[in-house]
């Protein structure tokens, strides 16, 4: 059986991990297209290809992996569609965002190609992270044909991931979710950190002393799920607590305060129903108000 060869358009940290899996998988990377050479270089440390242009990925790839930022992915798409009479028949092109669909890469239907989309549901520091953490990472799937999706699936699997097929029509959403799961819990540490420095805690300190609460809220979650997870004093009705953080709040945090508040609500009535109790009626009244 011919290996399937596959090209590389984007050295960056994914599209890196992606060529060293998947040689190591025994499939062949036949060259690579970049603008950057640092990430060449880069890129030539893991594995030492040469650079190829885009006619020759053209028809010579099965699989065309466009790996830049999201902003270039159609940009490259039309530039590869420019080589449509070379194009290798049944080359599959592949991308890797989150945001965009794998429709974004058909500039022209009468091309022979399919069109894929896996992202991977990780946040990746480096290459050598990225390495490491592909193997057991869950993927967003979506392609243009059921054939594309199935090829998607065993293309996950073989570099270690778990497949999800995605609907592309709420591919935003699907985003949107994974960066609050992934950006915002930034973003929820740097909103702890700056109410623990209001209360006087150094910066570092304050980070040291949050990250096992963090963790601990992270192993709950992976325990007993959502939404039993949830603790603290909306989770315990506990209305006077509440308003004296309302009270003493930053101006500037104080609505990202009370979302937080009305999402957890949210959260305490769920767990209280399944456990066959509920808030008391003056209580949630309570603590409603106070998140308006």
């Amino acid at each position: 059986m011919n290996k399937k060869k596959f090209a590389i358009i984007g050295t960056g940290v994914v599209g890196t991990a992606l060529a060293v899996l998947l040689e190591k998988a025994g499939f062949e990377c036949i060259g690579v297209n970049t603008r950057s050479h640092f990430s060449y270089e880069r890129f030539r440390k893991y594995l030492q290809r040469e650079h190829m242009e885009l006619d020759q990925i053209c028809l010579q790839a099965d699989y065309v992996f466009i790996t830049t930022h999201d902003g270039s992915i159609e940009t490259v798409a039309e530039k590869l569609t420019e080589h449509k009479r070379n194009m290798k028949k049944a080359q599959l092109w592949v991308h890797c965002s989150g945001s965009m669909k794998s429709e974004i890469m058909c500039k022209d239907p009468s091309l022979p190609v399919n069109y894929l989309s896996i992202h991977p549901l990780q946040a990746f520091a480096n290459i050598e992270s990225a390495l490491c953490l592909i193997s057991g990472t869950h993927f967003g799937i979506e392609g243009d044909t059921e054939k594309s999706e199935a090829i998607g699936e065993t293309l996950v699997k073989i570099l270690g991931g778990i497949p999800h097929r995605i609907d592309p029509m709420r591919k935003t959403l699907y985003h949107a979710g994974a960066v609050a799961a992934s950006n915002y819990l930034v973003s929820l540490a740097y909103l702890a950190v700056k109410l623990f420095g209001q209360a006087g805690i150094p910066q570092g300190e304050a980070l040291e002393s949050l990250l096992p609460l963090m963790k601990g809220a992270y192993q709950n979650i992976a325990k007993v799920g959502l939404p039993c997870a949830l603790t603290g004093p909306i989770a315990r009705g506990d209305t006077a607590v509440v308003a004296r953080h309302l009270q003493e709040m930053p101006p500037e945090l104080l609505d990202t305060y009370k979302g937080l508040g009305k999402l957890a609500l949210e959260l305490g009535k769920e767990r209280k129903r399944l456990s066959g109790d509920s808030y008391d009626t003056e209580n949630l009244a309570k603590l409603q108000n106070l998140l308006i």
